[in-house]
């Protein structure tokens, strides 16, 4: 897992989503001075190696193992890594979660919905590319994906596979906005208006008193699509 730490003051520890690689938070970690900012790639993405993947459980025991040897920080995690977020919590290693858009239910689920669509053989074979192809049109209007598009070229398609079946399988539990409720620590759920998650997951956040807040006009990305606004949340939150 490829590490990298910048700035000095309260920890806060980011975590980034499927396929995506922990360069996409540089921009609003400009905005957050006076915190020192730790940001992981995760195995198989960015930076780090490509090793046989990992389901979403056991990437939670490799983070929450090396974050026992760190300080209690705040962990910032954008989809993917927002459910980590919460398993984290649900560990003792957090001082408290912010989940950025995270998957909630199956209305939640796109690319992660499109992976596992393909057999696992077909997705390495070919279905990869064929996504990253799509991506990379949708980039010319959506600014957003052209940082995921370049993660997606380093990405490991057996590991960004794994974890996309296991995501759509776990949104479609309805169990994920549960464990969220449930944990231990402060936590907040930023959600991107109009196009983040799905109207069924704001209706459940609702049902379970989940404390949360819509930041708009945003999609997904909230926090490159609305930079100062998302940074302003994050510092209220953790001075808070």
């Amino acid at each position: 897992m490829a590490v990298r730490r910048t700035g000095a003051g309260e920890p806060i520890v980011w975590i980034h989503g499927l396929g995506e690689s922990s360069v996409s938070f540089d921009p609003v970690i400009e905005l957050l001075p006076g915190y020192e900012h730790t940001l992981v790639d995760l195995p198989g993405y960015g930076r780090s190696a490509h090793g046989e993947p990992q389901a979403l459980e056991a990437c939670a025991d490799h983070l929450a193992a090396w974050l026992r040897e760190r300080p209690l920080a705040t962990l910032i995690g954008h989809s993917m890594g927002g459910v980590l977020a919460v398993m984290l919590a649900e560990r003792g290693v957090a001082r408290r979660i912010v989940d950025v858009d995270g998957n909630l239910t199956r209305g939640d689920c796109t690319y992660s919905a499109q992976a596992s669509a393909y057999s696992e053989a077909d997705f390495v074979a070919h279905g990869f590319a064929e996504m990253r192809a799509r991506v990379y049109e949708r980039g010319v209007t959506e600014l957003a994906l052209r940082t995921y598009y370049a993660a997606l070229c380093f990405a490991s398609p057996r590991t960004f596979y794994k974890q996309a079946t296991e995501l759509v399988a776990l949104s479609s539990t309805n169990t994920l906005i549960a464990r969220l409720a449930a944990v231990q620590v402060p936590s907040l759920f930023i959600a991107g208006v109009p196009d983040g998650i799905c109207e069924a997951s704001k209706l459940e956040l609702d049902r379970h008193r989940v404390r949360w807040i819509g930041i708009e006009p945003a999609g997904h990305w909230v926090y490159l699509d609305q930079r100062a606004t998302f940074a302003g949340t994050i510092d209220h939150f953790v001075g808070s």
